[in-house]
């Protein structure tokens, strides 16, 4: 890069493959929505998207790569809940996995996701200043400190501490509802409310990081 450019913060969005019970995963297509959207909306802006996969072994590797890859400066990552009719934005990842099957049969070595790690991690994103800006926007959205036992919790754990081994990198975790084609919360509605909540977060970084909303 030339001397005096100053590089451009990446973005790093990520949802989940398939797992069983759910062949077509929308949060995969979510974060490719989103970033496709966020390019034209926050053109200062770097914007990377992968699909994680739904295992207990891969997905944490690519976390790790992606952040090596990229070093974004926000991790925004999406995963289905069943049963979800809105929003949910996580504040915790616990170290704990339940004894759960994933995509590729396997499940997982131990009941911990690490074995010297703390026993919570908490999301670094402004969540309850982002699901008041949302509800004021008219977004269905809520606050949750459950991320659940499975991929969705692991994959925030190891990205917080991804994050926390790099610096300078804030993460959160959105659950989504497992259909987005259908009301009250669609892909369109979905990935509004999901430039809202890289608006702010971006925001309110430590860097000061400002981005110009549409």
């Amino acid at each position: 890069m030339p001397r005096g450019i100053v590089p451009r913060p990446t973005v790093l969005l990520t949802g989940f493959g398939s797992f069983p019970g759910v062949p077509v995963n929308a949060s995969a297509s979510l974060a490719r929505r989103v970033a496709r959207r966020a390019r034209v909306v926050f053109p200062e802006a770097r914007f990377a998207s992968a699909t994680l996969p739904t295992e207990w072994d891969r997905a944490p590797r690519l976390v790790a790569k992606l952040h090596e890859q990229h070093r974004p400066v926000l991790a925004l990552h999406f995963g289905v809940a069943s049963g979800a009719k809105s929003l949910r934005l996580e504040t915790e990842a616990r170290n704990f996995c339940r004894n759960a099957v994933d995509a590729a049969g396997a499940t997982p070595r131990s009941l911990s996701l690490s074995a010297d790690g703390p026993a919570v991690r908490a999301s670094s994103i402004p969540v309850r200043e982002i699901v008041t800006a949302l509800h004021v926007k008219g977004y269905l959205a809520s606050i949750s400190n459950e991320a659940g036992g499975y991929l969705c919790n692991a994959v925030l754990y190891h990205s917080l501490a991804f994050a926390e081994a790099r610096g300078g990198c804030q993460v959160g975790f959105v659950h989504i509802p497992s259909d987005l084609t259908e009301p009250p919360l669609r892909f369109e509605e979905a990935t509004e409310a999901a430039l809202e909540i890289i608006k702010i977060a971006l925001e309110t970084a430590p860097d000061e990081t400002s981005l110009t909303s549409a």
